[in-house]
C-alpha cells in the first residue's frame, strides 16, 4: 500500500498536472469536433450551389484537407503542451525534429509541390474529372485528380501519370462551354457569298436534327473570309456546343458541309502549282514537249 506521503504527492500530482493534461484532452477534442464541422460548413461553401458529381467531389476533398491539417496542428499543439505539463524539457526534441524535418524536406521537396500545386488545382477548380484538358504537354480525358498527381488517357487509350508539381500551365477545353473553328477551304472561282449561304444552311439543317439540337449552344458564327491560301481562300466559323461535344459536331458538320457543296458545285480545291517556263537572258526557252489526246478516240 501507498504511504499517506505518496497519496499526498499522488492527490497534489492530479489537481495540478493531471487536472492540465485532462483540460489539454477536453480541449482537443473540442478542437477536433470543431475542425469537422468547419470542414463541413466549407465543403457547402466550395460547392457554390452545384450539385454533380465532380463538385461534389472536389468539395469534399478540399473540406478533408482542411479537417486533416487543423487536426494535425491541433495535435501538435497538444503534444507539445502534455510535454510541457509533465515537465519533459521538450527544447531537444524539437532541435531533433528540426533537423529530421529538415532532411525529410530536402528529401521530399517534389512531393511538397506535389501536395501544395495539387491542393491549389482542387480550389481553383481547374481540373474535374471527366474534362479534356492539356497540362505538362500531355493532353486527354481527366480520369482522376488527387494532391499528388493527375492522370490522363489520350485519344489512343494510354494513359499519362502527370505530377502536379509539373503543371505550370492548364488548357482547359471543356469548361462550362466548347468551341470548333472550322477553316472551310473553297476554290478562288466560288462566290463566297454563296458559300457562306450554304454553310449557314447546314448548319440550321444540324441543329434542326433532333440528334445533334441539344448539343448545339447557338447558330454558327460565320466570321468571314480569313485568308487567301495558296490554292484557295479560306473561309472560317465558329460553333460553340456542350462541354466536350465540339468534335462530335464537327464531324458531322464537315460531312454535310460536303455533301452540300458536291450538290451545289461548290469546289473545295486540293493544292496545286501554276507553272511558268523559264526564259534565259535572250528571252528563248527550251522546247516543252505537249501531246494532246483525244478522249474520243481517232476520227472524233
Amino acid at each position: 500500500m501507498l504511504s499517506p506521503e505518496l497519496w499526498q504527492k499522488a492527490i497534489a500530482w492530479l489537481i495540478a498536472t493531471g487536472l492540465k493534461i485532462l483540460l489539454v484532452v477536453v480541449f482537443v477534442m473540442i478542437l477536433f469536433r470543431f475542425a469537422r464541422v468547419v470542414s463541413r460548413r466549407l465543403e457547402k461553401v466550395f460547392l457554390k450551389e452545384r450539385e454533380d458529381e465532380e463538385s461534389k467531389k472536389r468539395a469534399q476533398t478540399l473540406a478533408n484537407l482542411i479537417n486533416q491539417v487543423i487536426r494535425v496542428l491541433v495535435a501538435i499543439i497538444a503534444v507539445i503542451t502534455v510535454l510541457a505539463a509533465l515537465d519533459i524539457q521538450i527544447a531537444p526534441i524539437l532541435a531533433t525534429a528540426g533537423v529530421a524535418s529538415l532532411a525529410i524536406g530536402f528529401a521530399a521537396q517534389s512531393l511538397i509541390k506535389d501536395v501544395i500545386n495539387g491542393f491549389f488545382i482542387i480550389l481553383w477548380d481547374q481540373i474535374r474529372v471527366g474534362d479534356v484538358v492539356t497540362i505538362a504537354g500531355k493532353s486527354g480525358v481527366v480520369e482522376s485528380v488527387s494532391l499528388k498527381m493527375t492522370v490522363l488517357r489520350d485519344l489512343s487509350g494510354n494513359v499519362h501519370y502527370v505530377p502536379n508539381s509539373l503543371i505550370d500551365v492548364v488548357t482547359n477545353m471543356t469548361r462550362e462551354y466548347s468551341r470548333y473553328v472550322f477553316d472551310v477551304g473553297v476554290s478562288y472561282f466560288e462566290n463566297v457569298d454563296e458559300v457562306r449561304a450554304v454553310i449557314r444552311q447546314v448548319d440550321e439543317e444540324l441543329r434542326s436534327d433532333p440528334a445533334f439540337a441539344g448539343e448545339v449552344l447557338e447558330p454558327m458564327e460565320i466570321l468571314g473570309l480569313d485568308r487567301f491560301a495558296d490554292s484557295a481562300v479560306i473561309i472560317r466559323a465558329r460553333v460553340t456546343t456542350k462541354p466536350g461535344k465540339q468534335w462530335e459536331v464537327a464531324r458531322e458538320f464537315n460531312r454535310r458541309l460536303k455533301i452540300a457543296f458536291d450538290r451545289k458545285g461548290i469546289s473545295i480545291p486540293f493544292p496545286h502549282l501554276t507553272m511558268f517556263i523559264g526564259q534565259d537572258k535572250s528571252g528563248k526557252s527550251a522546247p516543252l514537249p505537249v501531246r494532246i489526246e483525244n478522249a474520243g478516240g481517232a476520227g472524233n
